[in-house]
C-alpha cells in the first residue's frame, strides 16, 4: 500500500541545521516565512528576542489555514496577546522549536493542507 504520492509539487524544506534550511536545493541562512502554496519572504527577525505583535499581525494577513511558529533553536511562546489578530481571522497557531516546524510543515505541506511556517533561523553561537 502507497502512502505518498509520486509527485510532490507543493514547496518543502529538504534539509535544516542549525541557523539554516534547505527549500529545494537552495540553502537559506535568514528567518524566513514559507507557504505550502508558494510564499517565500524575509521574515524580519534574527532572533526571538526580536519578535514584536507586528510580525504575528503580519501573519494575519495571509490567507491560510495554520501558522508553524518555529521559535527557534529551543521551544518559546509569544504572548498570547500577540496571537488576536490570527484569532480574529480563525487562524491556527502551532508553536514549536523549528527544526519539529521543518519537520510539520513536511507533513502537512504533503497532505495538501495550506499552510505557512514562520521559522526563525537564529545563528549559531560561536
Amino acid at each position: 500500500m502507497k502512502f505518498q504520492p509520486e509527485r510532490f509539487d507543493a514547496q518543502s524544506i529538504t534539509g535544516y541545521g542549525p541557523g539554516w534550511i534547505s527549500v529545494g536545493p537552495e540553502k537559506v541562512h535568514s528567518s524566513l516565512l514559507l507557504g505550502s502554496r508558494g510564499l517565500r519572504t524575509p521574515w524580519p527577525c534574527a532572533r526571538f528576542e526580536d519578535l514584536r505583535p507586528e510580525h504575528f499581525a503580519q501573519l494575519a494577513e495571509h490567507d491560510t489555514e495554520l501558522i508553524l511558529f518555529g521559535s527557534g533553536q529551543r521551544l518559546r511562546f509569544a504572548p498570547p496577546a500577540w496571537m488576536q489578530p490570527l484569532m480574529a481571522r480563525r487562524i491556527g497557531v502551532e508553536t514549536m522549536d523549528t527544526a519539529a516546524a521543518c519537520r510539520t510543515f513536511n507533513i502537512l505541506t504533503g497532505e495538501g493542507r495550506n499552510v505557512i511556517a514562520a521559522l526563525i533561523l537564529e545563528t549559531p553561537s560561536s
